[in-house]
């Protein structure tokens, strides 16, 4: 019997925005009907792009929009367009069994930041970088930032499972990827910021049309119910 042949992975970069429809849906149904292994890799932007930066060469990359676009004209990228995929909010996330706050207003959010025991948020995540801009914006940077809890990379929501913090600020598809959180409240939009990810062939896809059938397949109509369900507003 002859060996099947080898199938070189499709490997795919992304924000952690998209992860949850990415791991629920999206991508176990571009296998299926592709037949073809996807190797992810899940990091917020920054991160991802100082791996970009030491040499990696990714065959699909997901990323916010001016990163992407930054890279395209670094030469970075394989060629083609960056493709809008989503858009998303900042929210903030209640520990299971904890009260939601109030936050409709900059006042009330500023009230229950410092009303906290302990606000979880990513170093290196575009909403962490925002939320430490906020804090300052609101004159509370110096009492929340001493007792919160900060996480190198990954979901904020980890924190209020496992006890550490009581509130969790990050994207809000973010939030939701961690199951048992239940209460994810959007910012007030005067605190809001609104990021816009996109989608590319990476400097790993030259001439690969297994990378170009997976960014179709990322912004088929199927793949964006799936980021509609998880919190995302698509582009």
């Amino acid at each position: 019997m002859s060996t099947p042949p080898h199938r070189p992975d499709v490997h795919l970069m992304s924000s952690l925005v998209v992860r949850k429809a990415l791991d629920r849906t999206v991508l176990p149904a571009f296998r299926r009907t592709s037949g073809l292994p996807v190797r992810t890799e899940y990091l917020p932007t920054s991160l991802l792009v100082e791996e970009l930066d030491a040499g990696a060469a990714p065959d699909v990359l997901i990323a916010t929009r001016e990163a992407l676009e930054r890279l395209d004209a670094a030469g970075l990228l394989s060629g083609g367009r960056v493709v809008p995929l989503v858009r998303s909010a900042i929210g903030v996330g209640v520990a299971p069994g904890g009260r939601p706050p109030a936050i409709a207003t900059e006042r009330d959010l500023a009230d229950a930041l410092l009303g906290a025991r302990s606000v979880a948020f990513s170093r290196a995540g575009q909403s962490g970088i925002f939320f430490r801009d906020l804090l300052a914006r609101l004159g509370i940077a110096e009492p929340v930032l001493a007792r919160a809890t900060a996480l190198d990379s990954g979901f904020t929501g980890v924190a209020l499972m496992d006890g550490r913090a009581d509130l969790a600020v990050q994207q809000v598809s973010e939030l939701l990827f961690v199951e048992g959180i239940d209460t994810v409240i959007p910012l007030p939009e005067d605190c809001q910021q609104h990021s816009e990810f996109s989608v590319a062939l990476g400097p790993g896809a030259a001439g690969s049309a297994a990378a170009q059938r997976l960014v179709d397949h990322l912004t088929d109509g199927p793949a964006r119910e799936a980021y509609a369900a998880t919190g995302l507003l698509n582009l």
